[in-house]
Parts: C-alpha cells; structure tokens; sequence
C-alpha cells in the first residue's frame, strides 16, 4: 500500500464524487417509496414512507484505517446529528442517523456497539453512552470543544435515545467497486449485453439530477420510483424496436460557422437559397445524426447492414417525392422555379419525413434529427451525394463545389 501524503487531498476529492455515487447505489438498495435528499440535514437525507428521516454521514477513507474511540469523523457526524436531534423536539423526533465509512471499527472501541452487525437495536446499554462520554471528554481536541457539553444538556433519557439512533455501517463500498455492485445486483432485468452502455446512460441522468438538487432548480427530492422509472426507460431504448436517443438538444462544442461551411450538404442548402437559421438549423441536425451513428456503432446496438439499409430506404422515398416535384417543371425553367422545386422538396425531407412511421430506423425511434440528419450524411457522401435539393445540382456538382471553396 502506498504511504499516505499528509498533503494530499485525493481521498477529499474521492469524497465529493462518492457521495452522488453512493447515493444511487444506496437508493436502489432501499424501497421504492423511499426519497432521497443531498446536503439537507446530511450527506444524504433518506426519507421512508412513514416520514422517518435517516440522516448519512459518508466518510471514503484510506484503505486500511480503522474508526476508533476519538475518530473526528463519527464526532463531526454526532455534532450534526446532535443539532437536528435538539431542532426536531429529541424524543419526538422521527431521525435516525447512519455513518457509513469504509474503514473498519476498530474491536476494542465502544463504537463497535454501534455496527450495523450488531442491529436490530431498539436501544443502546447504558455502559455504551458512559463509554462514549468517557472517551470525549478524555480529548482535550479542539474539534471536540463543546460538544460533550451540548451532550450534557440532555436529561439522561434524551441522551440514551439519542445514542440509540446511531448505526455506523463499516466497510462500506469504495468508490470503484459501486459500479460493478449496482450492474451485478440491481440490472439483472436488464441484457447482459448493453448494461454498461444503460448503466452510463443512467449514471448521467442522475449526476444531473443531483447537480440540480444541490443548485435548488430542483426542489422535490428523488425517489426510489422514478430510479426505477429511469432505468426501464433506458432499458427499453435498447430493445430490438427501439435504439437510445443520446443527442437530443445537444449542440457541438465548437461554435456553428454557418457562412464558413463548406461540407457538400451545406453547398446544397445555399443553392436553394436557404436562410441562415434554417442552414444553422441542418448543420445540427447533421451533427446529431452522425454522433447518434457512432455511439450506435460504440455500443453495438445495431444489427449488420442495419445503416445501410436505411439509408437505402431514405434514399427510394426521397426518389420518389423528387419525381413528383421535379416533373412538374418544364423544360428550360427559369432559376427561380428551380429553387423553388428544390426548396419544396428539402421542406418535404424536413417537416414531413419524419411522420412517415417507414423512414424511422426503428419502429420506436421518434427523435426526429435521425431522419433529417440522415438525409444530410447522405447529401454530404462524397464524390457524388446520393440525395440532392437543387434540380440542376448534379449537372453543376463539380462547379458548385469549387467555388464554395
């Protein structure tokens, strides 16, 4: 085991990414009627279905340390819990307070009383409270100051009560091994297959939610149902009707250059006079598309050929609407009438295609930047786009090309 730096603050840092981390895997633990909060009274607040609070501490320690009579970690967590206790009218209150910590409680430490090994537990021996009183007020630490005091303050009844609703679990999950627990023991409806890629797709989802609930945009707390109506939501995405939408919204990270855009679906949209916000608007949809494409590829979602089949029938239906516009023209058009051929039938592939239950790439694939980005990677193909607006673009193809660039 590598020695500890005395300056580092790596198991620090672990602790803020492990507290979103445990609380998903501990939320799947409990009921589904369960609902949790993120540093409210604690850590974490988990709220059953009969209002009873159990407020957690989280502690992710070095490996090999060990919880022992005058751990800063179990005190700070009684301090906290000591003000929620005396804030919610002690006895009657309905708090219970957990520390879960990865360390082990060391044996010979009155602490152990409190193990989770130990419950249930209705109530703690009296020798336990004098033990831990004895054991505070034996540190003359500054961290400790006042709280034996405030402890003082309870009659002896309140005390005992008090100490009765601690529970430390020991031993908890560190941080690396919460995936491969909420994989192996909470996805098992879920195929083998694809639980790493839902397990990611769930795991973003719910750090968003968390971020959320810690800057107050959300202000309901998260609940073991609507987990469990997320994770079936994904699930679903990965069945052989459907396929996981991940781009919905999105926008690239670099800025849009609408006018510097020189790719050959842009070109096409510029020759049928297409406005900016409209060519901004495919540029999107182009980059929706082909992302979508490469997480598909990435997870092995799609079945052999599956691309280029669609693409095959994008391609025939688009033949078709083009024939009936493009017949209507005369020969010799003027320009004007050209455009407007090529803008009727672009207006076709983006507001309409997308009702047409046979261009979806799956029967429950709604999104519609698929359909529309998929006609834009087929008018970018290159050196002959397989789809085009412009009635005459193919007769210009190389020309238009050129002077774009």
């Amino acid at each position: 085991m590598t020695a500890k730096d005395k300056y580092s603050a790596s198991e620090q840092g672990l602790g803020y990414l492990y507290q979103p981390q445990f609380a998903l895997l501990r939320l799947f633990e409990l009921p589904e009627s369960t609902e949790l909060l993120i540093e409210k009274d604690d850590d974490l607040d988990f709220v059953d279905q009969n209002g009873t609070k159990s407020l957690g501490s989280l502690k992710h320690k070095y490996e090999g340390d060990r919880v022992t009579d005058l751990s800063v970690d179990f005190w700070k967590s009684v301090r906290i819990w000591l003000s929620r206790y005396n804030r919610d009218k002690k006895q009657h209150s309905l708090l219970k307070f957990l520390l879960f910590t990865t360390a082990d409680v060391s044996n010979t430490s009155f602490i152990s009383a409190f193990s989770a090994g130990n419950l249930p537990r209705q109530e703690i021996d009296t020798e336990v409270v004098e033990q831990a009183m004895a054991a505070l007020k034996s540190s003359s630490a500054k961290q400790f100051e006042g709280l034996s005091t405030s402890l003082e303050s309870l009659n002896e009844n309140e005390l005992t009560d008090f100490f009765a609703r601690i529970t430390v679990i020991e031993s908890s999950p560190r941080i690396g091994t919460i995936r491969a627990k909420i994989i192996d023991s909470h996805m098992r409806s879920v195929s083998r297959t694809f639980r790493d890629a839902i397990f990611d797709r769930l795991q973003g989802w719910w750090h968003d939610q968390m971020i959320r609930l810690l800057t107050g945009e959300r202000d309901i707390p998260m609940s073991g149902y609507e987990l469990s109506d997320q994770l079936s939501a994904f699930a679903d995405e990965y069945k052989t009707d459907n396929l996981p939408i991940h781009f919905a919204g999105t926008t690239p990270n670099s800025d849009i250059d609408v006018d510097g855009d020189s790719r050959r679906f842009v070109v096409q949209l510029r020759e049928i006079g297409l406005k900016s916000n409209r060519i901004r608007s495919a540029i999107l949809d182009y980059y929706r598309a082909f992302s979508q494409r490469s997480i598909w590829a990435r997870e092995n979602v799609l079945l052999a050929g599956e691309i280029e089949q669609y693409e095959d029938r994008l391609v025939e239906e688009w033949s078709r609407y083009r024939d009936l516009v493009f017949d209507e023209l005369e020969d010799g058009a003027a320009s004007t009438a050209l455009i407007n051929a090529g803008k009727e039938l672009y207006n076709w592939a983006e507001f309409e295609s997308g009702s047409n239950g046979s261009l979806r790439i799956r029967e429950k694939v709604y999104e519609p930047y698929v359909v529309r980005g998929g006609y834009h990677i087929l008018a970018n193909t290159g050196p002959t786009p397989r789809v085009y607006w412009h009635p005459t673009f193919f007769e210009r193809l190389d020309t238009i090309l050129v002077d774009d660039e």
